[in-house]
């Protein structure tokens, strides 16, 4: 699995478990719904500060979004 399909797996499972919408978090986070949509789908890069913007929003350190949910570890 390729880091954009850990990042946004693991974007879309800490939304989900904050019972935020993709809207919600897109307004939160001051980027376009369509933009995080993208994001979760793999589909979207995501920059560092994007990631940054995202991680304090869901209250997570931002190695939190890289890390493999397969095996609890960040990808390389």
């Amino acid at each position: 699995m390729n880091l954009r399909n850990v990042f946004g797996l693991n974007l879309q499972r800490l939304r989900r478990e904050r019972r935020l919408s993709q809207e919600q978090l897109a307004h939160l986070a001051g980027c376009a719904r369509a933009y995080l949509s993208g994001a979760e789908a793999g589909r979207r890069n995501a920059t560092l500060d994007m990631v940054e913007a995202l991680a304090m929003v869901l209250e997570v350190k931002p190695a939190d979004l890289l890390k493999d949910p397969a095996v609890g570890r960040e990808t390389r």
